[in-house]
């Protein structure tokens, strides 16, 4: 008779599972164990359950599919919250299994006694508690249905106990279900296409809602004479060789996206829960989004639909009549191409002679030296920003990050989960100094298990964007700056490192990292005062600024997607 652990692992096996990352210990055993004598199920042992967490929310956010973590009981599910966080605010579909003491202890404030059915209910749909093995089998169905149709966590709290326990039954195995796409209300179709023909001046700000339906956004696009703007999220799937772009709005904007949403007649808001108002218009606005709780969340509406990207344009396509002005759309796309030749220019001149190194250059290097099919993860932080305005997207690669949770130290415990989701692509990890040191430990991960991912440690000896926000607001930037050899810890963990101090090194030394077969560091010490401001700033910000001290402020981007915005300028009248 096999165990509920046993059952357990089988269950997730059947549904697709391959892998369970965590940290093993206590009321885990029994199923570390059923894993340990499964013919094909992976335990990844982590250093750390919060890095077993964000592994666990890459894997499942870079497949699409369900992935699992787990933590023992007490602080060893505590501590999977910052990566359950991350997983959920992304969409992703992944199961925590936060094991638990003795069920005959529940309530009696034993040893390690925490209640994670009320812990995890803020970054989950479903959290539940399993008391019995009668009981096991519906709910694991239940928790593995919900993450994948809802699109986020689940969390099964299962004491250690119960798990030990005979399984009853025999449950049919459970393949989830994904969610399917939502098509709008027709009336809401003929009301969009109203909207759009009355519009003189349309725009388009796009989100990762727009994934599967870029073919639709672009001929929307063409047929209306809109610039396309975007988020960071929808950045990867609709900025690559389209004709209509004009950079990205929010705090790591640059371009002409936010001149277009506010000097546009009609705004349309596509698959995108942007988080900040104060760059979106606030008017004359249209949101489309499968999702119906995001509809108005950030602005006021003018119309909501709730439905697919994709089906919403091609059921409005052929209600709109096509625009021949292009005043709108050309405009744009010349202040956009001016503002990035303006900012390229900047660093590109003898910047192979400047030091300290600049960290965009370290960027912009990188993203030409990087695979077509690399897959990039990126530390909160000033990294959020290289990566956006240098990092050029083209269909094949990928770029993660903790982008709605806002989470530090998330960029090398990513790189663990997208290396074992895809272990044949090339997987970088883009960080931060203080979000490495953060969780550190996974270099050991790293390096035990001889993960062929490389980890390009932005070291500016300073939380940039910390630091930064103190300035705007006016106050000296304090409790900042550190320092930390990180090419020297990576060696005593068993990796190979690079440390580099020169400009002129960092082309060949990021070659060389990325063409090494195992875990690679290299530890590039950038210009600590190499500061970015969003696109546009109000008076306070600038005179909070100017009071804290004078810096490098390096304001737009964006290294070959230059090449992009010079091209589409090429047939517009001049």
């Amino acid at each position: 008779m096999p165990t509920v652990a046993e059952q357990l692992v089988e269950n997730l096996y059947a549904a697709g599972v391959r892998r369970i990352y965590g940290l093993v210990g206590d009321s885990l055993n029994p199923i570390t164990e059923a894993v340990r004598t499964h013919q094909d199920m992976e335990w990844v042992h982590c250093h750390n359950e919060e890095s077993a967490a964000f592994a666990a929310a890459a894997d499942a956010q870079l497949t699409g599919h369900l992935a699992v973590c787990a933590g023992s009981c007490g602080p060893g599910n505590t501590h999977l919250i910052q990566g359950l966080y991350d997983a959920h605010r992304t969409g992703a579909p992944v199961l925590a299994i936060a094991s638990h003491i003795p069920s005959a202890q529940i309530g009696s404030t034993y040893f390690q006694e925490t209640h994670p059915e009320r812990v995890f209910t803020d970054c989950s749909h479903w959290c539940e508690l399993i008391n019995s093995a009668e009981q096991f089998p519906r709910a694991l169905r239940i928790a593995m249905q919900t993450a994948v149709g809802k699109r986020g966590v689940s969390v099964l709290v299962l004491p250690g106990d119960v798990g030990a326990r005979d399984a009853v039954g025999r449950e049919p195995s459970c393949v989830p279900i994904p969610p399917a796409r939502v098509a709008p209300d027709a009336e809401q179709v003929k009301k969009l296409a109203r909207m759009v023909d009355q519009a003189e001046k349309v725009a388009i700000f796009a989100g990762a809602g727009v994934a599967g339906s870029r073919e639709q956004v672009l001929s929307f696009a063409q047929k209306v004479k809109a610039p396309v703007g975007h988020s960071l999220g929808g950045k990867e799937w609709i900025q690559y060789d389209n004709p209509f772009d004009v950079g990205m709005s929010g705090l790591l904007g640059y371009g002409a996206c936010h001149d277009a949403l506010h000097e546009a007649d009609l705004v349309l808001l596509l698959g995108t829960d942007f988080p900040y108002p104060e760059f979106l218009p606030q008017r004359n606005t249209v949101q489309v989004d499968a999702a119906a709780e995001a509809l108005g969340r950030r602005t006021p509406l003018e119309l909501g639909i709730c439905g697919d990207v994709g089906l919403t344009l091609e059921a409005v396509l052929p209600r709109i009549e096509e625009k021949t002005r292009r005043r709108f759309l050309d405009d744009m796309l010349r202040r956009h191409e001016r503002a990035l030749t303006r900012v390229v220019e900047a660093y590109t001149k003898d910047v192979a002679h400047l030091r300290p190194i600049h960290p965009e250059y370290v960027a912009d290097v990188l993203d030409e030296v990087a695979a077509e099919d690399a897959i990039f993860t990126v530390d909160t932080g000033m990294c959020n920003v290289w990566a956006a305005r240098y990092l050029t997207p083209n269909a094949h690669r990928r770029v993660i990050g903790s982008f709605r949770h806002g989470s530090m130290a998330n960029a090398l415990p990513h790189a663990i989960g997208a290396q074992k989701a895809y272990p044949g692509r090339q997987v970088v990890a883009m960080s931060g100094d203080g979000g490495l040191a953060m969780l550190l430990g996974e270099l050991l991960t790293a390096a035990e298990q001889q993960l062929p991912l490389t980890v390009v440690v932005f070291n500016n000896g300073s939380l940039g964007m910390i630091r930064l926000e103190q300035m705007v607001a006016g106050y000296p930037y304090f409790g900042t700056d550190h320092a930390a050899d990180f090419g020297a810890i990576a060696r005593a963990c068993g990796i190979e490192s690079w440390t580099v101090t020169e400009p002129e090194e960092v082309r060949g030394t990021l070659t060389a990292a990325l063409a090494h077969a195992g875990p690679a560091l290299v530890d590039v010490r950038t210009d600590p005062n190499a500061l970015s401001l969003p696109p546009t700033i109000t008076g306070g910000q600038v005179r909070g600024f100017a009071l804290a001290a004078t810096r490098t402020v390096l304001d737009g981007g964006v290294g070959r997607m230059i090449q992009l915005a010079r091209a589409n300028l090429r047939n517009l009248p001049r």
